[in-house]
């Protein structure tokens, strides 16, 4: 998978998952799991670009 790839699925996944979120923060369930995984995709969101800013130069 190349890299542009890769970031429009880690942006799809990171989407998805503030949805499930504001739903389980609205029904009053834990967050921590899913606020863990978003950091983690922010995180692999980050590598990913800056591989891109590399390959550009």
């Amino acid at each position: 998978m190349n890299l542009e790839s890769q970031l429009q699925e880690l942006k799809m996944d990171y989407v998805r998952l503030q949805g499930d979120l504001e739903k389980r923060e609205s029904t009053g369930q834990q967050v921590d799991p899913l606020i863990q995984q978003l950091e983690a995709i922010e995180h692999q969101i980050a590598n990913v670009r800056q591989q891109l800013q590399q390959q550009s130069k």
